[in-house]
């Protein structure tokens, strides 16, 4: 196994790993001895899932998330100039995506330091396959304006892009605010316009639909309270 800082992908749910996660993300994980993570609790329960027999007493975590400070940040990849292997797990899905794990890819870039990203499960490549909307040309924006006034500017801004652009546009919302976030799109987009939700990606719960906004206004709309979701508008 070569030296490098490997990105770990875990899974997006209560999934079984075998389903999502190839056999060898095991054996390089079973090699590490450091990571960086998005949540040390989290992160010590997945590694366990991954094999029982990994003794989480003789790993050490990095924190990295919206509090990391820039100076302890800059001294994580040590082990990894030392010679030690690395890895970054985050919360969900593949790191360094939508996620602060690109800091310290950047810094590993920079220090010329081998970046070995392992294959997963991205909740935004899996709606994308299952929404019917292009994969050609689409753009992810991860959270909108909170500010209601705000986050339907942007909605229609995002929309005038579906037309003017051909682009398929994603974006996501803090699961508790799932539903105002759906009734701002029917509220505020042109009836025609497409909507995916795809929710709970992978798990046995999975939902991915795509109707227009006039159709999905027409029909009973699904419960997607405290549940990651995906929303995706194209033409």
């Amino acid at each position: 196994m070569n030296i490098a800082l490997y990105l770990i992908p875990v899974t997006l749910g209560e999934t079984d790993i075998e389903s999502v996660l190839p056999s060898y993300n095991k054996e390089v994980i079973l090699n590490i001895r450091h990571f960086i993570v998005e949540d040390i609790r989290s992160a010590r329960r997945f590694l366990k899932k991954v094999d029982k027999s990994i003794d989480i007493d003789l790993l050490t975590f990095y924190p990295l998330n919206k509090h990391t400070s820039p100076d302890d940040i800059s001294g994580y990849l040590t082990p990894l100039s030392e010679g030690y292997s690395m890895g970054v797990i985050s919360e969900a899905g593949c790191p360094a995506v939508a996620d602060p794990g690109a800091d310290v890819v950047a810094m590993a870039q920079q220090k010329n330091l081998k970046v070995v990203p392992l294959v997963g499960p991205s909740s935004i490549l899996l709606a994308i396959m299952g929404s019917g909307f292009s994969g050609q040309s689409f753009a992810f924006h991860g959270y909108l304006p909170i500010e209601p006034a705000e986050r339907i500017k942007k909605l229609k801004l995002l929309e005038q892009r579906v037309y003017s652009e051909h682009q398929t546009q994603l974006f996501i919302e803090t699961p508790y605010r799932n539903h105002k976030m759906l009734e701002d799109i029917l509220n505020n987009c042109r009836p025609q316009t497409k909507l995916c939700i795809a929710a709970n990606l992978t798990t046995e719960s999975e939902f991915i639909k795509t109707k227009t906004v006039k159709e999905w206004k027409s029909r009973k709309l699904p419960d997607l309270a405290k549940i990651p979701c995906i929303f995706l508008l194209y033409l």
